[in-house]
């Protein structure tokens, strides 16, 4: 039965995705709000709903090392952890423009979760994860804490995972230009 739902809910979140739309969905760490990463629009339209300025950064979320290959050339060891790990990369290449900072570095994460990682896979690009709050406000641990002005905002909410509790953010760390590596979260 999960698989038939997990089915249904890739479909009905990729119809979105691909129109520019704006998702709800449960991700490996927290809720999030998730568009095309590869679309400037629908980025703007998740710094719309959490009110958040728009060089805060957000995080992108790929499927595997082959879809973080096309977007960054160094792929440290930490970016396939068992653990959700974002790692901020410099020259990121693919992403939409207002996703990455002014030096053109970006953070982003391989996905860990069975849904996430599927959604990615099949839609064939990035998808943005931001944690599903007003810019400001505590990050929601599961669903029912997310406030109805988010729910009301995005376009589809993916129905898997709303009984759940969920873990803590991703640990997040930078790559520097010599590789070595500086832990952030």
């Amino acid at each position: 039965m999960e698989s038939i739902n997990m089915q249904a809910e890739i479909k009905n979140a990729l119809k979105i995705l691909k129109s520019g739309g704006t998702i709800l969905y449960p991700t490996d760490t927290i809720w999030g709000i998730g568009c095309d990463a590869t679309n400037t629009d629908a980025v703007v339209k998740i710094y719309s709903i959490k009110k958040r300025i728009e060089n805060k950064a957000l995080i992108s979320l790929v499927a595997n090392a082959n879809q973080l290959k096309q977007l960054c050339s160094k792929i440290p060891k930490e970016s396939l952890e068992e653990n959700p790990t974002t790692i901020i990369y410099d020259k990121v290449r693919g992403l939409a423009n207002n996703l990455l900072a002014p030096n053109g570095s970006a953070g982003i994460r391989i996905a860990k979760d069975k849904f996430c990682k599927e959604l990615i896979k099949v839609f064939g690009k990035p998808i943005v994860s931001t944690s599903a709050n007003i810019s400001g406000e505590h990050s929601p641990i599961n669903f029912s804490e997310i406030s109805e002005e988010i729910k009301n905002n995005v376009d589809y909410i993916v129905n898997l995972r709303q009984n759940e509790d969920m873990q803590t953010p991703s640990a997040i760390l930078h790559l520097n230009s010599d590789g070595s590596i500086k832990k952030i979260r």
